[in-house]
């Protein structure tokens, strides 16, 4: 295997100047874990692939019972009557899909980041509390499972974090929020890099307006982290509000933006 230097294709830059701008920006609080997760992704490409497939993430769950009960609770009320491993995953992005239905739409009083806990209770539509959530469930109900940032390189704005979950060593993309587990059509799991090369996968799993992240320009980027809920106790679950930053993009997709999707604070020049 070709020897790298990963820290090359790491950090919040590898998308270019405008992303890194956007990434540094971020509402999430200095320090806590969402952060760090987004500081320390290792863009997905072809220089990178056979180490992120093969060395940079363990294929089990090392999560011992009893550490969080409340997240067992909640996956064992989740995957309740779902026997297949297949099942189960299905089942748990089921769930966190769900999250988003009693999320607070008020950008003054919304809530990002806590604990996987606290971000079930309170709901959300944020992209990244879901996934860190669907992360956590799966590694409770025995899944590995890890964190991917896609990135619709040739617009602005258009971020987006979903989960890979391995079974039988093989790694298939799931996107908590929309509830879509990506497959072959022979039901085999379809990798992040399965579906940025394939570009048919990323299509038939389309459900129209419902999963307006399953399309093929969402894939144009994307970079992976590993987060591990049973090193919970070493990580920052600081609870943030919106800033002025994110808070100006979201009013501007409030309103539909007028004028087309652009860059609002010239970080692409």
């Amino acid at each position: 295997m070709r020897m790298i230097n990963i820290s090359t294709y790491q950090g919040l830059g590898v998308f270019g100047p405008a992303y890194k701008i956007m990434l540094e920006n971020d509402a999430h609080a200095s320090g806590s874990i969402d952060r760090i997760l987004v500081e320390s992704m290792i863009r997905l490409c072809s220089e990178t692939v056979d180490f992120l497939y093969n060395e940079y993430a363990p294929t089990r769950s090392f999560y011992k019972k009893g550490t969080r009960t409340e997240l067992e609770q909640y996956v064992e009320m989740t995957i309740l009557d779902n026997h297949s491993e297949e099942e189960r995953i299905a089942a748990i992005a089921r769930f966190t899909g769900s999250l988003q239905e009693s999320a607070c739409e008020d950008l003054k009083l919304m809530q990002i980041g806590g604990t996987e806990e606290e971000i079930i209770v309170r709901g959300s539509g944020w992209c990244s509390d879901v996934a860190r959530v669907g992360c956590a469930l799966c590694q409770v109900a025995g899944f590995a499972a890890r964190l991917v940032s896609l990135f619709d390189t040739e617009k602005a704005y258009s971020g987006h974090v979903i989960i890979e979950v391995c079974r039988a060593k093989i790694w298939g993309a799931v996107d908590p929020l929309t509830n879509v587990v990506y497959r072959h059509p022979g039901g085999k799991p379809a990798s992040t890099w399965d579906l940025m090369n394939n570009p048919h996968l990323i299509e038939c799993h389309s459900r129209g307006e419902s999963t307006p992240y399953t399309v093929v320009s969402q894939f144009r980027g994307a970079a992976i982290s590993n987060y591990f809920v049973w090193r919970w106790r070493e990580y920052d679950y600081t609870v943030s509000k919106i800033n002025d930053y994110y808070r100006s993009i979201l009013e501007m997709s409030n309103k539909g933006w007028p004028g087309g999707l652009r860059w609002l604070h010239g970080e692409d020049r």
